[in-house]
């Protein structure tokens, strides 16, 4: 009885194909995450903002003013958060939240009045300063 000797196993051809599938998929799904991560980060940042605004209000509360830096400050992953405040009348504070690392270029604030804005964006990224946008669109985030 003779054997068989035919070889098995894949070409090179067909190795290749499977390479460039492969980095296609990547190429396609590593910005993708990258930027669901990213508004992750903006999320938390904007939360930071309302977090310090509340802090803010309840030492205005216990001492008659804004203090003039951050009071307890809350913290953002890759977003610092600053305090200014002005003695007024009336009294009024600003908070912006300043991207770093893989948030750079992105800044939002928010004032003593209550308006929220998108203080920059990134290149190509689709601003809106009546608002925090919460994708490259330009889309308000819900407050």
């Amino acid at each position: 009885m003779a054997e068989s000797t035919g070889q098995r196993g894949f070409t090179l051809i067909e190795l290749m194909i499977i390479v460039a599938i492969i980095v296609i998929l990547a190429a396609i799904a590593i910005p993708a995450y990258n930027n669901y991560v990213l508004r992750g980060y903006m999320h938390a940042a904007q939360d930071a903002l309302m977090q310090q605004a509340q802090e803010l209000r309840k030492y205005a509360q216990d001492n008659e003013a804004y203090p003039t830096s951050c009071a307890n400050p809350v913290s953002a992953p890759f977003f610092p958060i600053t305090c200014t405040s002005a003695s007024g009348p009336p009294p009024t504070y600003q908070i912006t939240a300043t991207g770093i690392g893989p948030a750079q270029g992105l800044s939002f604030s928010l004032s003593s009045a209550g308006s929220a804005a998108t203080t920059s964006t990134r290149s190509g990224w689709a601003g809106n300063s009546s608002c925090w946008t919460r994708d490259q669109e330009g889309d308000c985030a819900v407050q």
